[in-house]
């Protein structure tokens, strides 16, 4: 076995336990005190952690090694089989509901379970504003709501505009739609603006699937 293929088998098997934990990937590395871009890079299959992180990775959830390690394409195939498929978008524009939008581009697979807590869909993202953690072309899978916290990564649409990615920052006057990339200011819009322009959340960001 070639040292792509191993990083391409490990990248599949992390994705598939990522994606069963239903948690998001910063959030994992953060835990296993891992650097997110270089988790994010396992994720992707550009690179491959020491032996010695695949075991703490494999403790985290609750596995063995050889988990991550061999080809599991059959079984994970299996497992996916009684997922809940969900449409990926390539935009979303303003005024126009999820369920009428007619540029899909993909699909994406998600466990019965996460489909049993909301409506969800798949939105490939454009441009750089949030990088390093999202990059051009990854697919952010997101449950609708018209609310989140502060704090949270939403799609939002302001009028005129197309949806957009950005981390939720509330504020008694208003609220912030804030880049990761510090080369973009965040975009402040008082009480007013988001009655008149109008800024409307459409969703929570629950999940990366970063794609090579």
């Amino acid at each position: 076995m070639t040292d792509d293929e191993q990083k391409m088998i490990f990248s599949k098997n992390l994705n598939h336990y990522v994606h069963i934990s239903g948690k998001q990937q910063k959030e994992i590395a953060e835990q296993l005190k891992f650097n997110p871009k270089t988790f994010n890079g396992w994720c992707k299959g550009l690179s491959m952690p020491t032996m010695g992180k695949v075991q703490k990775i494999a403790d985290f959830f609750e596995i063995g090694k050889s988990d991550l390690l061999d080809d599991k394409s059959s079984l994970l195939g299996k497992e996916r089989s009684v997922g809940v498929i969900i449409n990926v978008l390539g935009r979303v524009a303003a005024g126009i509901p999820i369920e009428a939008v007619e540029n899909i581009i993909d699909t994406e697979e998600i466990t019965e379970e996460m489909a049993k807590t909301g409506t969800f869909f798949g939105l490939q993202i454009q441009g750089n504003s949030m990088e390093p953690r999202i990059c051009e072309g990854d697919v952010v899978i997101v449950r609708q709501q018209d609310d989140a916290e502060s704090g949270d990564i939403v799609i939002a649409l302001v009028n005129g505009d197309d949806a957009t990615c950005k981390r939720l920052r509330k504020y008694r006057d208003g609220i912030e739609l804030v880049s990761n990339n510090p080369i973009y200011a965040p975009m402040f819009f008082s009480n007013e603006e988001i009655i008149s322009k109008p800024v409307q959340i459409i969703g929570k960001v629950v999940e990366l699937r970063g794609k090579l």
